[in-house]
């Protein structure tokens, strides 16, 4: 796999995709958006997948079942959703991408860690699942070029470009990244 993804970063014909501006998302993804370190997306994503999968691999397995209040989601249930939404956020880039007007639905994030099963996942197999789903959006991304970047859509109430939904996995990723760390396991 990690050959792969390096012949993915060492194509020169690579788009640059730059962070976006603030008039490319609605405010209330800028909490998730604007601390993205990275100013270039698909370097982004790469170094991202790396440090994570890196930290990921570190969680002892007795915590992966753990709940920080009743009502919370377990380690196992938080990254099943991290991969969700990339799935999710990668598809609606494709539509944007592709000049797709139709105004997508949102998605309900309770119903589907709900209906995941997540807790029955064998940890290693939901990681292999998080390199697959991470390969498969630096493609996506890669395949952009400048112009498609800048193309918007919407769903639900949110109008983005693609970079901007680009931005949003990253962000994403990071903001659960750091719950773990905190909430979870206390560093």
């Amino acid at each position: 796999m990690c050959e792969i993804i390096s012949m993915l970063m060492t194509n020169d014909t690579s788009p640059v995709l730059a962070k976006p501006q603030p008039d490319e998302y609605p405010e209330w993804f800028a909490a998730e958006i604007e601390p993205v370190p990275y100013p270039e997306l698909l370097n982004g994503l790469a170094h991202s997948f790396q440090e994570t999968l890196a930290f990921l691999r570190t969680i002892p397995a007795d915590k992966l079942l753990f709940r920080y209040q009743p009502e919370k989601w377990t380690i196992l249930e938080v990254w099943q959703h991290v991969i969700d939404v990339e799935r999710v956020l990668c598809y609606r880039a494709l539509r944007y991408a592709r000049q797709d007007t139709t105004v997508l639905s949102k998605f309900d994030e309770k119903a589907f860690a709900a209906n995941s099963k997540a807790n029955l996942r064998n940890w290693e197999n939901l990681l292999e699942e998080y390199s697959a789903v991470r390969l498969s959006s630096q493609w996506l991304f890669k395949s952009f070029d400048g112009e498609m970047a800048m193309c918007r859509g919407t769903a639900g109430r949110s109008e983005l470009t693609v970079r901007a939904v680009g931005y949003l996995i990253l962000g994403h990723e990071m903001h659960h990244v750091g719950i773990i760390r905190e909430r979870y396991l206390g560093v």
